[in-house]
C-alpha cells in the first residue's frame, strides 16, 4: 500500500512538473518569436510589420500567460508610432493597438490593459479610433469600474464628440461611486445632444436623493436654460 501511494504521488508530481515546463516553454517561444518579428530594427515600413494577432490561435490553453507576456512586450514600445500622418498624430490601429487589442481579447479581465491601454492610444499616439474600440471593450469587461467609465466618457466627449454616448457612460460612472457632479455633467451632455427627455430622466433620478440636491439644482438650471 505504501509503495502504491508513493508511486501515485511521484506520478502526480511529474504530471504537474510537466505542465509547468510546457507552460514556460510555450511562453518562451511566443516571446522569442514575437520579439524577433516586431523588433524596431526590422521595421522599414508598415507592410514589414508582422502583427501579433496570429498568436490568438497559438496559446495552447495558456491565454492568461500569453497576455502577460504580450503586455510586458507592449510596455517596451508604448510610444511607438508606426506611421506619422500629422504632427503628434499616428496612423490608426497600428502596432500598439494590435498588441493591446490582443492582450484584452486573451485576458478580458486583466484590468491594467483595459484601464491604461485605451488612454495610451488616445494620448500618446493619438490613435483615436483604436482608443474608442478598446474603450468599448473595457466598459463591457469592467461595467462597474468608475475610473474606466469616466475615462471612456471623457474620450467619447472630447475625441469622438459623441455626447449621448459620453452622457450614458458618465451616468454609469456616477451610479458606481463617482462624484455627484457626474450626474450634472451627464444631464448637460444629454441636453447638448438635444435629448432633453434623457436629461429630465437623470434629473428625476437624482432629485429624489437628498445627498444629490446641489447636483440636481445645477442640472435643473442647465435644462431650463437650454429650453429658453
Amino acid at each position: 500500500m505504501i509503495g502504491v501511494f508513493f508511486l501515485k504521488a511521484y506520478t502526480m508530481l511529474n504530471f504537474y512538473k510537466s505542465k509547468i515546463v510546457w507552460a514556460l516553454f510555450f511562453c518562451g517561444v511566443i516571446f522569442i518569436f514575437h520579439s524577433y518579428f516586431t523588433r524596431r530594427t526590422t521595421i522599414t515600413s508598415p507592410k514589414s510589420l508582422i502583427y501579433p494577432i496570429a498568436f490568438r490561435n497559438f496559446t495552447f490553453g495558456f491565454s492568461e500567460q500569453t497576455a502577460d507576456t504580450l503586455w510586458i512586450r507592449s510596455l517596451q514600445d508604448f510610444d511607438f508610432c508606426e506611421q506619422k500622418i500629422a504632427e503628434n498624430v499616428c496612423r490608426g490601429q497600428g502596432w500598439l493597438f494590435q498588441m493591446l487589442n490582443l492582450v484584452i481579447e486573451l485576458s478580458p479581465h486583466f484590468r491594467i490593459p483595459n484601464a491604461v491601454g485605451p488612454l495610451a492610444l488616445s494620448v500618446i499616439v493619438s490613435d483615436i479610433q483604436g482608443a474608442s474600440m478598446l474603450f468599448d471593450k473595457s466598459v463591457v469587461n469592467f461595467p462597474k469600474d468608475v475610473n474606466i467609465l469616466y475615462r471612456a466618457a471623457y474620450h467619447a466627449m472630447e475625441e469622438e464628440k459623441n455626447y449621448a454616448k459620453a452622457a450614458d457612460l458618465m451616468q454609469r460612472a456616477a451610479q458606481n461611486g463617482g462624484p455627484p457632479w457626474f450626474y450634472a455633467l451627464a444631464g448637460r451632455l444629454y441636453t447638448k445632444e438635444g435629448r432633453k427627455d434623457l436629461a429630465e430622466t437623470v434629473y428625476k433620478d437624482i432629485s429624489q436623493d437628498p445627498n444629490l440636491k446641489e447636483a440636481a439644482e445645477r442640472l435643473r438650471r442647465t435644462i431650463d436654460s437650454r429650453a429658453e
